[in-house]
């Protein structure tokens, strides 16, 4: 049996983490099935204790438009497009068409389609072509491209809303020296340098799964 990416690598003592995950409510079956593709197919997602805390995130800033940059599945896409409502919008991003055609499907069956734009190519890009400013940002990239990100968001968000990012822990890696040819590692210690010492955002990483970092736009 695989054992799902989003079980792994988790950065709080295991018998903390297994009874977090213990009072989760079961899924609804179309999440669900999105879950076990995932571990099957060795698919990144941020699983269901990150996506809860995404859907709360907008139910309890009124969100109406979030843009997700990294969207894979659809699974974490599913959780904002329940939690901005009826007439929200959640823009969806992937480079691979086959992740694209397989998340709609998902969207489909959850219900949720009309709520989601779905775009592909790369996410930075998009998102650099967005005239109008996002409530949400949710980044969960390849994470080399982490600064990157960072330096493109700020005017692309709303005053007072969110930018989420994704695995800003990286398994406990970023609290040592890395590697010189880890870039991935890297690139995370230098984002999240940044971020907190940014004058444009108030920062918190939350040490949930693999790190998951909330910062409001002042």
């Amino acid at each position: 049996m695989n054992v799902p990416s989003w079980r792994m690598g988790g950065i709080t003592v295991p018998e903390v983490e297994e009874y977090a995950y213990s009072l989760l409510p079961a899924r609804d079956e179309v999440v669900a099935e999105i879950e076990a593709d995932a571990a099957r197919n060795d698919v990144p997602i941020v699983g269901p204790m990150v996506a809860r805390l995404l859907y709360q995130l907008a139910l309890m800033t009124g969100a109406k438009r979030v843009f997700e940059m990294g969207s894979a599945i659809g699974y974490s896409t599913i959780w904002w497009a329940r939690g901005v409502g009826e007439g929200g919008e959640v823009i969806y991003t992937d480079g691979n068409p086959q992740n694209a055609n397989k998340a709609r499907r998902y969207f489909e069956r959850a219900g949720v389609e009309q709520r989601i734009k779905i775009c592909t190519g790369d996410a930075l890009e998009l998102l650099s072509e967005q005239k109008e400013p996002f409530d949400i940002i949710f980044n969960d990239v390849d994470k080399r491209s982490y600064p990157r990100v960072l330096r493109l968001v700020a005017p692309k968000l709303r005053k007072g809303g969110l930018f989420v990012t994704d695995n800003t822990l990286w398994s406990g890696l970023v609290a040592k020296d890395a590697a010189p040819d880890d870039r991935e590692t890297k690139a995370i210690q230098e984002f999240n340098r940044l971020l907190y010492a940014s004058p444009e955002f108030y920062a918190n990483v939350l040490p949930i799964r693999d790190g998951v970092t909330v910062a409001i736009r002042l």
